[in-house]
């Protein structure tokens, strides 16, 4: 009997790994999180992640994470990472993300969360003082040319001065790496650089694709100038490819 090659079905692959991770105690590979890139390319993570304490961040993300103040909604929210230990602190935080799963888990963890992703964050969600992108979430901005539509989003449930925090990753050029040639592919289609088309897959179930964009600094500034935001602080690690940002909401005339 041949056998036919089918496409995934499509749901929420992404939840199901952070519940099974969840329900293992969150402990070290007890679940994977399979991503596939539109060029066939595989990565396999340790799902882990999602749960892991802020001692065992990047300085980077602890340093982004400290900069919050006030009421804060967490972008993409995941498995309450960044929202529990706001909390732990005293915070008000509102975690949103388009995956049911993620939701879940985070409000079993004691913090409240919705249903939803930029740039059609859901009604009701009131104003905050902290707009997070922790955990490399400047990624959701999803292009340059996404990007203006989900910073005015962002704008629009912030409070008089809030602060967007967040972090990211310089694609760099790709040059020597199993990136090179994808980088070529997406400039000859009129993406930039890092902007990545993904989908995460659990077994025979994957999530709808969606755009990530891995930003260099430049790119990230140039897509802030002209927007509801000032770029106030831009930190770098070591390496120079991970880097935190910290921006003030305009005063509106």
């Amino acid at each position: 009997m041949d056998l036919v090659a089918k496409e995934p079905r499509i749901d929420d692959a992404f939840g199901s790994v952070l519940t099974r991770c969840w329900m293992a105690g969150a402990t070290p590979w007890s679940a994977a999180e399979v991503i596939e890139r539109d060029d066939g390319l595989i990565a396999v993570n340790d799902a882990s992640r999602y749960f892991s304490e802020p001692a065992q961040w990047s300085a980077l993300d602890r340093w982004a994470w400290e900069q919050a103040e006030g009421r804060i909604l967490d972008v993409g929210c995941g498995g309450g990472r960044h929202a529990v230990a706001w909390v732990a602190r005293g915070h008000e935080v509102v975690g949103v993300d388009p995956s049911p799963g993620a939701v879940r888990i985070t409000r079993e963890r004691g913090v409240d969360a919705v249903l939803g992703a930029v740039p059609s964050l859901p009604a009701h969600l009131g104003r905050f003082d902290t707009i997070a992108l922790c955990g490399d979430s400047i990624g959701l901005l999803g292009g340059a040319e996404q990007a203006a539509e989900v910073l005015s989003a962002l704008a629009a449930v912030a409070r008089p001065g809030a602060r967007l925090i967040g972090t990211g990753t310089d694609p760099g050029d790709g040059v020597g790496t199993v990136h090179a040639a994808y980088h070529s592919w997406n400039l000859r289609r009129g993406r930039a650089r890092g902007q990545l088309r993904l989908r995460v897959r659990d077994g025979a179930v994957a999530t709808p694709w969606f755009d990530y964009w891995l930003a260099s600094p430049d790119e990230f500034t140039a897509a802030v100038d002209g927007s509801a935001w000032i770029l106030e602080t831009l930190e770098r690690d070591a390496t120079g490819s991970g880097y935190a940002v910290s921006l003030r909401l305009r005063l509106r005339t």
